[in-house]
């Protein structure tokens, strides 16, 4: 279900973008953000890091869009939003006892040794960084819908791509499993 409210304010702006244009778009993506964030808020009794960096991007870098019909700053949000949470991904290699992928996926009960943590966490901001940097290339070098399109379907596709790619790693790399009745690792 958290896959399905991460992606609504990008699908809905996919298809506001279809129905009329990039500053309709912009305001339906706007106010999807915010009802994103708040009402997640609602339902789990928290906010969520990456609802909240989305709205305090996709509000002023919108709003910029709408005051100066320019689709440009629309267009840069996502690079930005990418671009921090890369450099977020970065500073935790150094700031706090653990690497910040290592908090998002240890909670789930995932066990790595320190090295391997550290360099998916390396992988994932690498990641960020080309996927901000291919959202550029595509917004000035093609056509306004091909990059609407490639909002859509190319990041999230990447995105989907890589994280398969990430959990096949992570299989091959993470340490056997022990058997919690007698402390063995399971057989082969």
């Amino acid at each position: 279900m958290k896959f399905v409210v991460d992606l609504a304010p990008i699908v809905l702006f996919f298809v506001a973008y279809h129905q009329r244009d990039m500053y309709f778009a912009t305001g339906v993506v706007m106010i999807a953000c915010a009802i994103q964030t708040f009402g997640w808020r609602l339902f789990a009794g928290e906010f969520d890091r990456n609802h909240v960096l989305a709205v305090l991007l996709v509000l002023p870098f919108g709003g910029l869009t709408l005051l100066l019909r320019d689709p440009m700053f629309i267009k840069w949000n996502g690079t930005i939003e990418l671009w921090v949470l890369a450099i977020g991904l970065v500073g935790s290699q150094f700031i706090g006892d653990r690497p910040l992928i290592q908090r998002m996926l240890g909670a789930g009960g995932l066990e790595l040794p320190e090295d391997l943590w550290r360099r998916l966490n390396a992988i994932w901001a690498a990641f960020f960084f080309a996927c901000g940097a291919l959202n550029l290339y595509v917004a000035y070098n093609f056509e306004e819908e091909t990059w609407v399109n490639f909002r859509l379907f190319g990041l999230t596709g990447l995105s989907i791509g890589f994280v398969f790619v990430n959990f096949v790693w992570i299989m091959r790399n993470a340490p056997p499993i022990e058997n919690e009745e007698d402390g063995q690792a399971p057989p082969e």
